[in-house]
């Protein structure tokens, strides 16, 4: 890596700011930047932009590389379409569009017409549809909005016959759950949805609290909705409704967190009343998978970390009298449908995913043959039907979405995707790695074929680790840009994740999260003791919770990597819990605050809070975004501000890149996406690829 010359950075101001935390005093000095909207955050925020974008403005190679970005984000990306009633629907994205495009057809082989183009809510792209429901029938669209990156959403109502939308429109969702119901001709009538006070009748602290449940009739304002259910005794609860296959059952998802932990509660369509708490305590994951009369297929991991499949018989409900019907095994359940009156069930083997048929006795029925070693992202079909769609993708295949006959055992391809990327001239490898502590960690490496291992090449290492997220082969223009650049493209499966079962997620949380770091310290190690990169040629990345993975890593070993990107970061970890949806990240960090001893184990790797003075921290590359409310943008801002205020003597720079009209990532357009992704890679064009 060259020598970079010394950076002056913008003014951070510090304040006398001293929190006790259980006897320990912990300086604050940049809580000035918590507040987004003040003169001072906004000149800080310009002068560092001016700063960032100066330099990787700067590097030589940046337009060709957006170039490139943008002719291999251009290529048909097909999602997997779903059946209603006659039509088939679908979402689409041409190539360079901002966002995809929903369709409908009655044949995939033929002509489809646009459903709902969100590219032209906005000028620029940056509405996203981010929650949708289709009626049974296909008649009815309910689709949720949101704006530049937000994470809130408006609801709007669309007759899919006449193209127009109702005239209603609803307010305060976030992450909403839609389920229609239909009158005694079977046509929609309205739905369930779940949504958050009006914030101006509750106190800031409590905008994402008290959320409740719905009824929505087609045709009336939101002011005439009826409240279904709410819990004002614990204003933490979250719900997600949804309607059994048959219409008979209306389920309510009870959420406590951002991890897969939730209650599960029911009760007959045509009565009102009082759910029935079929499941009331919140101490494992509880899928609905559907039901056959008053029979409930549910995939649940409770008494079994890799997850099983219990019918439950609604005379008969306690938990002592369930019955599994696909059992605990080696491999993960990811997820399961119900198509063609048996169970189609997703496992995972080693982070990649299989496929699996059951009976709806548990009888096996065989497995569906998958190409090579991914994943699907997308899987659809109705209980009545043999015909079962579903996505596949891998780190080199782009996705190619099948249709499969259950009851003749055929598969067919309905659309493949080319993408100007020679995808065989690459490969992809796992292989397994001792961490700290002995436990055996797989990683993903893609590289082309016949590099020169000699410990000379760039490295991108990514990671994640956390709130039972799992790593799965994915496809990415940004990854096929690396590799074809000469770079290797590394994915590891820390723990914190679910690719090896909740017990893998357990050993990453709370007061395990330091396994997390360890494991991708060792990766790092290994990729150099292999003869596949050198400190100077390695460089880590991730996003959100990875953020936060990378920034911790960064302080604990900056010896080990010549640039790190911290995205969208958590970096605060004394104070995450009071933004936004943060309150909803106690249950995997835990909440310094409230116990002694939580604090005791978070406050040793919060980022924020071990930054040292004068130490030689590689280059950095922190981003936010001014729409993000979810990781909101005081993380990434403090951070850096620390960073820059402990420099001394070394001249590896310091940088933020703060965006405008974006967020956490969701719903972000296709332009913003490769103008992100051309400033990190010329970021590192300028740090680990800068001698090459």
């Amino acid at each position: 890596m060259s020598q970079h010359s010394p950076l002056s950075y913008p003014a951070s101001r510090r304040v006398d700011v001293v929190d006790d935390y259980h006897g320990t005093a912990v300086p604050d000095p940049f809580r000035w930047l918590e507040n987004p909207d003040t003169a001072e955050t906004r000149a800080w925020i310009d002068a560092q932009n001016r700063l960032t974008h100066g330099l990787i403005d700067a590097v030589p190679q940046r337009p060709a590389i957006h170039q490139r970005l943008t002719e291999l984000y251009n290529y048909p990306k097909f999602f997997t379409p779903v059946r209603k009633g006659a039509w088939l629907f679908f979402y689409k994205n041409d190539g360079l569009q901002n966002q995809a495009v929903l369709y409908r057809t009655q044949d995939l082989a033929g002509e489809a017409a646009v459903v709902l183009d969100p590219n032209t809510l906005t000028e620029d792209g940056t509405a996203a549809i981010t929650s949708e429901a289709i009626s049974k029938d296909g008649s009815h669209l309910a689709y949720g909005v949101s704006f530049g990156g937000s994470d809130v959403q408006e609801i709007r109502i669309r007759n899919v016959e006449t193209g127009a939308d109702y005239a209603e429109t609803l307010h305060h969702c976030r992450f909403a759950g839609i389920a229609w119901v239909y009158d005694e001709a079977e046509r929609p009538c309205g739905f369930y949805y779940n949504r958050y006070p009006d914030p101006d009748s509750v106190p800031e602290r409590d905008r994402n609290a008290y959320n409740k449940l719905y009824w929505h009739r087609l045709d009336t304002p939101q002011a005439e909705d009826v409240l279904v259910y709410e819990r004002p005794d614990n204003k933490e609860l979250r719900f997600s409704p949804q309607i059994t296959e048959d219409g008979r059952y209306l389920i309510l998802y009870v959420w406590h967190a951002a991890i897969d932990l939730n209650r599960l509660y029911y009760r007959a369509v045509a009565h009102e009343g009082d759910f029935v708490r079929l499941v009331d305590e919140a101490d494992a994951s509880y899928q609905f998978v559907g039901s056959d009369g008053d029979t409930f297929f549910i995939q649940t991991n409770k008494d079994a970390a890799n997850g099983r499949i219990v019918t439950v018989d609604l005379a008969n409900p306690a938990q002592a009298q369930w019955r599994d019907v696909v059992p605990e095994s080696d491999d993960i359940i990811a997820f399961t449908e119900l198509v063609h009156q048996e169970l189609v069930v997703v496992t995972m083997h080693n982070a990649a995913h299989q496929v699996q048929r059951f009976g709806l006795d548990g009888r096996p029925l065989g497995r569906i043959p998958l190409p090579e070693l991914g994943a699907i992202s997308g899987m659809t079909g109705k209980q009545a039907s043999a015909e079962l769609f579903f996505k596949f993708e891998s780190f080199l295949n782009p996705g190619t979405v099948f249709r499969y006959d259950l009851a003749q055992n055929e598969m067919e391809v309905v659309w493949e995707t080319a993408v100007s990327f020679n995808t065989r001239d690459y490969k992809t490898n796992q292989v397994f790695f001792p961490s700290k502590d002995g436990t055996r960690v797989s990683m993903f490496i893609t590289y082309k074929k016949g590099l020169r291992l000699d410990g000379d090449s760039p490295v991108l290492l990514y990671g994640y680790g956390g709130f039972n997220i799992s790593h799965t082969p994915a496809f990415a223009p940004a990854q096929a840009y690396w590799v074809e650049s000469g770079g290797i493209f590394v994915d590891v499966n820390l723990r914190g994740g679910s690719e090896y079962g909740e017990a893998w997620h357990r050993a990453g949380m709370l007061e395990n999260k330091q396994n997390v770091f360890d494991d991708f310290i060792s990766a790092a190690e290994w990729l150099i003791n292999n003869g596949y990169t050198r400190p100077e040629r390695l460089a880590m990345m991730g996003r959100s919770n990875g953020g936060l993975l990378t920034s911790a890593v960064m302080l604990q070993r900056p010896d080990l990597f010549g640039a790190v990107l911290a995205i969208v970061p958590v970096t605060d970890m004394l104070r995450f819990h009071k933004f936004t949806a943060g309150r909803f990240w106690t249950a995997e960090y835990g909440n310094a605050e409230e116990s002694a001893a939580q604090f005791r184990f978070m406050f040793p790797y919060s980022p924020l809070h071990n930054v040292q003075k004068g130490v030689a921290y590689p280059p950095i590359l922190v981003t936010t975004a001014d729409g993000d409310d979810r990781v909101v943008p005081l993380h990434a801002m403090k951070f850096t501000a620390a960073l820059q205020t402990a420099v001394t003597q070394h001249h590896n720079p310091i940088l933020i890149r703060i965006d405008t009209k974006s967020g956490h990532g969701l719903g972000k357009p296709t332009s913003k996406w490769i103008d992100e992704w051309a400033d990190i890679f010329a970021f590192l064009q300028m740090t680990v690829k800068s001698d090459t």
